[in-house]
């Protein structure tokens, strides 16, 4: 007996493949079997890419505060040592937000940590 492939439930699992793909370049979104691999690739992707998130952004903070940190005379690993010697605990994020928008308390917080290595 032959597959039935023009039935209810296999009509609607291929609309609901076909409505992921949908914007997807190409034949990616309008081949049954082609949209299939190419779904199955983003959402590989999309698993991967939000841990790397993670990764990008914390990458991104610690260049921001190294730039700020040397307009100030520090080095990033000096200043991160200084830290960890006067006891300050502010994370990687809120100094980079701090580097950004609010240079005067970044300063405050390098000269703290001068005086304590010093």
């Amino acid at each position: 007996m032959p597959r039935a492939t023009t039935g209810k439930i296999h009509h609607k699992r291929r609309e609901k493949l076909l409505q992921d793909v949908q914007g997807f370049y190409g034949a990616r979104k309008n081949l049954f079997r082609t949209a299939k691999d190419a779904r199955r690739k983003a959402l590989q992707n999309s698993y991967k890419d939000r841990r790397r998130k993670k990764r990008d952004f914390r990458a991104l903070w610690i260049l921001r505060i190294n730039a700020a940190a040397r307009i100030n005379g520090i080095s990033y690993s000096r200043l991160i040592a200084g830290m960890d010697a006067a006891g300050i605990e502010i994370n990687r994020k809120i100094m980079a937000d701090l580097a950004v928008n609010d240079p005067n308390a970044f300063k405050k917080l390098v000269d703290t940590v001068k005086e304590k290595i010093s």
